[in-house]
C-alpha cells in the first residue's frame, strides 16, 4: 500500500536539500545548532574555519570544539531566553582544533523549528574593523599622553622663551628685531597648538545625560549649511523613534560637527553630496576579546559622503594625531573624534571608496530614561 504522506515527505527533503545548498552557498561560516547545542549543520566555509569535515561535525557538541567557558555559549543561551537574534562584535574564538581568531557572531532562531538556532561566524572584514578600532583607543590615548606632557613639559619653557626674546628686542637693532619678533610669533604658534591639543588630556569621566541625537545632528548641520557646507546638498534618512543616547550634547556635537566638515572639505565643488543616517540595530555589542564587559551599541549614525575617497596609506592611521592630507590641517580632528567616541564608550569605523565614504559612529543608548518610560 502507498504511503498517502510520501508526496509530502519527499518535497519536505527536497526543501531541506534545497535549503542546505542555499546555505552551502553563503560566504561565511554557517552552523545550524540543535537543541542540545550539537551540530545539525556545517556549510563548508565552516568546515574550513574549524578544520574538520561536515561528517566530523555533524552531531558533535559544540563543546567538544570550543572550551565550557567559550562566551559564545553566554550568547547561545541568551538567544534561546530571549527568542531574538543577537550580534557580537570583537568576540575571541578559540579551541583544541581551532587557534585564536577575532570575529563577529551572529546567532538567530530557526523560524519554525524550535530550540534550532542560526550561528553566523564572520571572520575578516570585521576583524579587521575591530582590530583598526583597537588601535584608534590606543592612539586616543597616547595623544591624550602627549597632550598632558606638552602642556607641562613645553609650554612653561616656550613663555621663558618668549619672555627673553621681549628683552633682547627692547635693545635690538631694526634687522635684529625682525628675528626678535619671528621668536615670538613662533612660540604663539606652538603655544596655540598646545592649547588644542589640552582638549585630550583631560581624562574625566564625561557628565553623561540622555541626548536626542537628531537634535544634535540637526544643529550640526544648520552650522554646516550656513558656513562651511553652504555648497553642500544634505540628505537624511532618520528613524524618528530613536532613544536617547547616552552621553555629552556638546561632545557629540564636536564629533559630528569634526565628521560633517572633513565630508564637505571631500566632496566635489558642484554637486557634493554628504547622507546623514540614523538607524537602530538590535543586538549590537561590542565585546572585550576576553568576553567580559560587553557594551550595546545599538544606535548607529552614519555620515557618509560623495567625495573622492580616502587614500590607502591613510587609512591604517586615519584616527592618529597629526596624520591629514590636508595643506594647512593639523590632523587632530578625526584623533579628537577617536578620543570622544571612546570615552562614551562607543565605536567609530570607515569604509571608503571613490564616491562614497561612510563614517559609521555606534553609541550606547541611556537606560535609565528607557527603563522609566
Amino acid at each position: 500500500m502507498t504511503d498517502p504522506l510520501l508526496p509530502l515527505r519527499r518535497k519536505e527533503t527536497d526543501d531541506r536539500l534545497e535549503m542546505e545548498k542555499v546555505l552551502a552557498s553563503l560566504p561565511n561560516p554557517l552552523l545550524v545548532i540543535g537543541p542540545e547545542n550539537e551540530i545539525r549543520f556545517a556549510n563548508p566555509p565552516a568546515e574550513q574555519f574549524f578544520e574538520a569535515s561536515e561528517t566530523y561535525l555533524y552531531g558533535r557538541p559544540l563543546n567538544e570544539l570550543l572550551p565550557p567557558d567559550s562566551p559564545l555559549f553566554t550568547l547561545i543561551g541568551q538567544v534561546r531566553e530571549e527568542e531574538s537574534a543577537i550580534f557580537e562584535y570583537g568576540l575571541n574564538l578559540s579551541g583544541p582544533r581551532l587557534a585564536p581568531r577575532l570575529v563577529e557572531i551572529q546567532i538567530a532562531p530557526v523560524a519554525e523549528r524550535e530550540a534550532f538556532l542560526l550561528l553566523s561566524i564572520h571572520e575578516r572584514s570585521i576583524a579587521e574593523k575591530i582590530d583598526r578600532q583597537l588601535v584608534h583607543k590606543k592612539a586616543a590615548r597616547s595623544v591624550t599622553a602627549m597632550a598632558a606632557m606638552l602642556a607641562h613639559e613645553v609650554k612653561n619653557p616656550l613663555s621663558g622663551i618668549r619672555g627673553a626674546a621681549q628683552l633682547l628686542e627692547s635693545n635690538a637693532t631694526e634687522d635684529d628685531k625682525s628675528l626678535t619678533r619671528l621668536i615670538c610669533d613662533e612660540t604663539d604658534r606652538i603655544c596655540r597648538l598646545v592649547d588644542r591639543m589640552e582638549i585630550f588630556s583631560n581624562a574625566l569621566p564625561i557628565e553623561r545625560g540622555p541626548v536626542n541625537i537628531h537634535l544634535v545632528l540637526n544643529h550640526v548641520r544648520n552650522v554646516a549649511q550656513t558656513g562651511f557646507a553652504r555648497h553642500v546638498r544634505f540628505v537624511e534618512h532618520y528613524d524618528p523613534s530613536l532613544p536617547p543616547v547616552s552621553g555629552s550634547r556638546d561632545q557629540l556635537i564636536q564629533v559630528f560637527l569634526n565628521l560633517i566638515k572633513n565630508s564637505a572639505e571631500a566632496v566635489p565643488a558642484t554637486n557634493g553630496e554628504i547622507i546623514i543616517t540614523t538607524a537602530y540595530q538590535h543586538g549590537m555589542r561590542l565585546g572585550s576579546p576576553s568576553g567580559h564587559n560587553r557594551v550595546l551599541l545599538p544606535l548607529v549614525v552614519t555620515v557618509q559622503d560623495n567625495g573622492t575617497g580616502i587614500a590607502d596609506e591613510l587609512r591604517p592611521h586615519l584616527f592618529d594625531a597629526f596624520v591629514t592630507s590636508k595643506v594647512n590641517g593639523s590632523g587632530l580632528g578625526l584623533a579628537l573624534v577617536a578620543k570622544i567616541v571612546n570615552d562614551h564608550g562607543g565605536v567609530i569605523e570607515f569604509d571608503s571608496e571613490p564616491k562614497r565614504t561612510a563614517f559609521r559612529v555606534m553609541l550606547p543608548i541611556d537606560r535609565e530614561r528607557m527603563e522609566d518610560a
